[in-house]
C-alpha cells in the first residue's frame, strides 16, 4: 500500500472520474469515520497491512469458509474474498435505512397474504393479474392456506446501492430464501479477529443481536408454543453454492440442518429421521427453492424436498419460513406498482426508492423500454432458460438488442426495464493499492410479534471490473464487512426477555440419520485412506531399498504387489495375466495409478476424495484446527499428478499420514463421544479390521521360503505400527505364530483384531435400541459371533498347515467367517439407523371389489 497517510491515500490511489460520495465530502475530503478508519489503517503500514490480509484469507480458507461459483475451476472449494477495507455506514444513512427497509417488509408480507388470500390487490385493479400468475413464482397450490402468524414473511433481505446524487434505491427483494448473513457474520468475526486496531474510534454496531433475534423469531412461528420445539434448517446439500452458509447458520442458532430426504410426513405431520427414531418436526427454515420444496405437488422431479410437506403446511401441523410462494416477492415487475400498493396498505408513501422500472405488459412502458434498451438492465420477471434475468443493454450488441426487441414484442408482460443508476464506487485494497470498486449492500431484517427487526450491519460485495453495473457473488464479486457507525441501541435486550427456550438441559436429542451415515463413511474413509497410505509405501520403500537382482526379494515383492491390487480392489492391477510381467518388472508405472489416478476406483486419490465429500457433507462438526487439517492434506492431494516421480509420492504419502493420524486425534477430542464419535469410530474399527483381515490373508496365510516370509511378515506389521511392538514384547526373529498372536488376540495391542472387535463390541451396545426387551440388536448379535469365533480359535486354527497346498487353511477360513460377519454388520446399521422408509400401504384388497 503506497499511501501513509488519511490525506495521501487521496492524491496517490484514489481517481478522479469517479464518484466517492461513500467516503468523501463535496469539499473532497474525507468524511469523518472514513478519516478515522484510514488513519488506523495507515499506523499498519504497507508490510503489516498486506500481512493482515493473508491471514484474513487463510483464516476464512482453514474455517471452510467457500462460495462456489458455477463454472469456476476451484469448484466447491472456492474460497471466500473478503476486502479488508469495509463498507461504512453514517448514523443517519442507516437510520433512514432502517425505517425504510423496515416499512418495505411490512408492505410485502401484506402483499404476500394478499397474493394467496383475498387478492384485492388484482380485484381492485392496483396489481395485473398477468404480472403475478405468468410469474413462476407463484404457486397455485399455496393459495387459500391460513398462515399462523402476523408477519409470515419471517426473513427478508434487500439489495441497495447509493447513487453518485446521494441517494439510496433498492435494486432488489430477496424474500424465498433469503442468502448472506452467515457470510456476514463471519466477515465480522474475521475482521474483528485479524484487524481489531481498525475498529479504534468506530461506534461499529454489533451483528450477534440480530441473530438473537431471529432465533427467537423462529421459535415464534411454531404451530404449538411448547418446551421441546424442534427446527431445522433444510438445505439442498453440499453441492449448493452457500452450503456454508446453511451449515454455519445452524451451527450457531443451535437448529439441525437437514436434507430432504432428512424428513418425511407421516399422518400430516413433518418428522425428522433420527438414529434413534423418527422425531417430530415444528419450523423449517428453508434455503430450498420453494418449487423444489414437494416433489408430490410442485416439481415432481425434485430430490431435494418432502414429499406431503404442502399438506402438512395446510394441516397447522409445521411452519416454514419463509412460507412456500414467498418467491412471487422476487419479481422485478411488481416494483413499478410498489408506490401503490404503500399507498393502499399503508397510506404512505416509501421511504426507500425503487429503482425506476418500467414493466412492459404495459403498452407505453414497453415502447419506452424498446427505445431506450440499449441505456437500461432489462430483466426477466423470472429466469429464462439460460438461467439468466438481468442483462445489462449497453453490453448488446446492435444482432442482439434486435434479438432480445424481438422476444420483448413476443412475450412483453415477462420483461422489465430498469434503470442504470450511476453507484458510487468505495475503496478497496487491491493488489497493495487502495482502487474503486461498485459496490452493493443487501442488508437482512427478521420478523416477529415486535415487528421487523434490521442487522445493523450487512453483506457488500465489489464488482472487481470496471464499469460493471450487475454485481453478485456468481460473478466473483468480492465481500467487505459492513459497519454502521452508530452507538447500540438503550433497549437492545428488550427482545430478549420474550425468549422461548428451546430445550430443557434432560432432553436428549439423536443425530439425524444421514449425519450418522455421514460420520460412519468419514471414519470408514479416513481409515482407509490412512491404511492405504501406509501399505503402499511401505512396500514402495521395500522396492526401492531392496535387491531386486535376489530371487527372494523379487518373490517376496511379487507377493506384495498382488497384496496390494487386493488390499486396495483396484482390479486387475498386479493380477493382470496379460501384462503382469511388464507391471512387475517396472512397478511404479502400475502403483502411481493405485496412488493418484482419482478416476480408478479404489486408489487413494480416489478414496480420499470420497473422504472429503464426507467430511464437507458435516461442516459443522468440525474445529477450526480440523479444517486447517483438511486444508493442508487437500492442498497436498491437489498437487499431485501421474507424472510424479516415486520419491515425491513417498513424501506426499508422509505427509498425508501425518495429517489423517492428526486429524483422527483431533475429533477424537473434540467430537461428542455420545453418538458423533461412537458412528466415526464404528466405521473406522470396522475398515481397519476389514483392512487388517484382508492383510493377513494375503502375507500369513501361505508358507513360502523363510526369507520371503520374513519380508512378508515385517512389511504386515510396519505397515500396522506393530513391528517395534513386536520387537520390545517378543525379543525374537519374526515368528509366524507369534505375529498373528499379536495382530490377532493381544488386547494390548490398539492395532490388534481383536482390540478392534471389543471396541466395536462397546461402540454398536451404545447405539439406540430400536427392539424393546432385552434382546439383542442385530449387529449386537454378529458381533458377538465374530468375536467368539476369533476367542474360540485354538493355537491349532493359527498353526495347521495343509502340505500340500503350503497355505494355513483353518485360518483362512477363520479369517473369511470373521470378514463376512464385520461385513455384513454395515448393511445391518444402514437397515436400522440410516434408512426410515415409510411402510407400505395396501390402498385395497380384492375383496373391496
Amino acid at each position: 500500500m503506497t499511501a501513509n497517510t488519511p490525506g495521501s491515500i487521496i492524491k496517490n490511489n484514489f481517481t478522479t472520474d469517479y464518484s466517492y460520495r461513500e467516503s468523501m465530502g463535496t469539499d473532497v475530503d474525507l468524511l469523518p469515520d472514513w478519516e478515522t478508519f484510514f488513519s488506523s489503517l495507515t499506523q499498519l503500514g504497507p508490510e503489516e497491512t498486506e500481512d493482515r490480509r493473508q491471514n484474513i484469507y487463510r483464516m476464512l480458507r482453514e474455517n471452510g469458509v467457500t462460495y462456489n461459483i458455477y463454472g469456476d475451476p476451484s469448484g466447491l472449494n472456492r474460497p471466500w474474498n473478503l476486502d479488508i477495507i469495509p463498507y461504512l455506514l453514517s448514523q443517519r444513512d442507516w437510520k433512514k435505512t432502517e425505517s425504510g427497509l423496515a416499512q418495505r417488509a411490512e408492505l410485502l408480507n401484506l402483499v404476500l397474504q394478499d397474493i394467496y388470500g383475498e387478492q384485492k390487490l388484482i380485484k381492485n385493479g392496483v396489481l395485473p393479474a398477468e404480472l403475478i400468475y405468468n410469474h413462476s413464482g407463484f404457486l397455485r397450490q399455496c393459495a387459500g392456506i391460513r398462515q399462523l402468524h402476523t408477519r409470515s414473511l419471517v426473513l427478508y433481505a434487500a439489495d441497495i446501492a447509493r447513487s453518485t446524487d446521494g441517494k439510496l434505491w433498492v435494486l432488489n427483494d430477496r424474500t424465498q430464501a433469503p442468502s448472506g448473513s452467515g457470510y456476514a457474520l463471519e466477515n465480522r468475526l474475521a475482521m474483528a479477529r485479524i484487524l481489531p486496531e481498525l475498529f479504534n474510534g468506530l461506534q461499529v454496531r454489533h451483528l450477534s443481536s440480530f441473530f438473537d433475534t431471529m432465533r427467537n423469531a423462529l421459535y415464534e412461528t411454531a404451530p404449538f408454543q411448547k418446551q421441546d420445539t424442534r427446527i431445522v434448517v433444510l438445505t439442498p446439500g453440499s453441492s449448493n453454492e452457500t452450503y456454508f452458509e446453511h451449515s454455519y447458520l445452524s451451527s450457531y442458532l443451535g437448529f439441525t440442518l437437514v436434507q430432504g430426504n432428512d424428513l418425511m410426513v407421516k399422518d400430516n405431520h413433518v418428522w425428522l429421521k433420527t438414529i434413534g427414531g423418527l422425531e417430530k418436526v415444528d419450523v423449517i427454515l428453508r434455503r430450498v427453492d420453494d418449487v423444489f420444496c414437494d416433489p408430490l405437488e410442485l416439481r415432481e422431479d425434485s430430490q431435494l424436498g418432502i414429499p406431503g410437506l404442502l399438506q402438512a403446511v395446510r394441516s397447522g401441523n409445521v411452519s416454514i419460513a419463509n412460507p412456500l410462494g414467498s418467491g412471487i416477492l422476487e419479481n422485478p415487475g411488481l416494483m413499478p406498482f410498489l408506490h401503490s400498493v404503500a399507498r393502499y396498505f399503508l397510506n404512505e408513501d416509501l421511504i426507500l426508492s425503487n429503482i425506476a422500472s418500467w414493466w412492459c405488459g404495459q403498452k407505453k412502458e414497453m415502447d419506452y423500454v424498446l427505445d431506450n434498451i440499449s441505456s437500461l438492465v432489462i430483466k426477466r420477471i423470472c429466469k429464462g432458460s439460460d438461467n439468466r434475468n438481468s442483462i445489462d443493454g449497453a453490453s448488446l450488441s446492435s444482432a442482439e438488442i434486435d434479438s432480445l426487441k424481438q422476444k420483448i414484442k413476443s412475450q412483453p408482460y415477462l420483461y422489465v426495464g430498469q434503470e442504470k443508476v450511476n453507484i458510487t464506487h468505495t475503496p478497496a485494497l487491491v493488489n497493495g493499492n487502495i482502487e474503486s470498486g461498485t459496490s452493493l449492500f443487501r442488508s437482512f431484517l427478521v420478523g416477529s410479534d415486535h415487528g421487523y427487526t434490521a442487522m445493523p450491519g450487512g453483506l457488500t460485495r465489489t464488482a472487481q471490473r470496471e464499469n460493471t453495473f450487475i454485481v453478485s457473488n456468481q460473478m466473483g464479486s468480492v465481500s467487505k464487512d459492513t459497519w454502521v457507525i452508530a452507538p447500540e441501541p438503550e433497549n437492545i435486550d428488550s427482545f430478549k426477555a420474550t425468549k422461548v427456550e428451546p430445550f430443557t438441559e434432560t432432553e436428549k436429542r439423536y443425530i439425524t440419520s444421514r449425519t450418522a451415515e455421514n460420520l460412519f463413511w468419514v471414519g470408514r474413509y479416513a481409515e482407509r485412506v490412512l491404511g492405504n497410505a501406509r501399505f503402499i509405501r511401505n512396500v514402495l520403500q521395500s522396492s526401492m531399498e531392496g535387491n531386486r537382482h535376489h530371487q527372494n526379494e523379487l518373490e517376496a515383492e511379487r507377493y506384495l504387489l498382488e497384496a496390494i491390487t487386493h488390499y486396495t480392489s483396484t482390479y486387475p492391477g498386479f493380477l493382470d495375466e496379460e501384462d503382469a510381467e511388464k507391471k512387475f518388472s517396472h512397478p511404479w508405472d502400475e502403483l502411481k495409478h493405485v496412488l493418484f489416478d482419482a478416476s480408478r476406483a479404489g486408489s487413494l486419490l480416489f478414496n480420499f476424495n470420497l473422504f472429503c465429500r464426507g467430511v464437507y457433507s458435516e461442516r459443522d462438526h468440525w474445529s477450526t484446527d480440523t479444517w486447517r487439517l483438511i486444508w493442508n492434506m487437500e492442498k497436498e492431494m491437489s498437487g499431485v499428478s501421474l507424472t510424479i516421480s516415486h520419491i515425491r509420492a513417498l513424501s506426499v504419502l508422509d505427509s498425508l499420514i501425518t495429517s489423517m493420524v492428526a486429524f483422527i486425534g483431533l475429533n477424537g477430542e473434540s467430537i461428542s463421544r455420545e453418538q458423533g464419535w461412537v458412528m466415526m469410530d464404528t466405521g473406522r474399527k470396522l475398515e481397519r479390521s476389514l483392512l487388517l483381515i484382508n492383510m493377513l490373508q494375503n502375507t500369513m496365510v501361505g508358507k513360502h521360503d523363510a526369507s520371503v516370509d520374513y519380508n512378508l511378515y515385517e512389511a504386515l506389521l510396519k505397515s500396522n505400527e506393530a513391528l517395534v511392538n513386536y520387537r520390545y514384547k517378543f525379543k525374537r526373529p519374526l515368528e509366524h505364530y507369534l505375529a498373528l498372536e499379536l495382530m490377532l488376540l493381544d488386547n494390548n495391542n490398539p492395532r490388534s483384531l481383536i482390540y478392534q472387535l471389543e471396541r466395536l463390541k462397546t461402540y454398536l451396545g451404545k447405539l439406540p435400541k430400536i427392539q424393546q426387551g432385552y434382546t439383542l440388536q442385530e449387529h449386537e448379535k454378529i458381533i458377538l459371533e465374530a468375536h467368539s469365533r476369533l476367542m474360540l480359535a485354538g493355537r491349532e486354527t493359527f498353526t495347521r498347515l495343509n502340505k500340500k497346498t503350503n497355505q494355513y487353511v483353518k485360518l483362512n477360513s477363520l479369517l473369511s467367517d470373521i470378514y463376512g460377519l464385520l461385513s455384513e454388520i454395515t448393511g445391518v446399521i444402514s437397515k436400522t439407523y440410516f434408512k426410515h422408509a415409510p411402510g407400505q400401504k395396501q390402498l385395497f384388497t380384492i375383496e373391496s371389489f
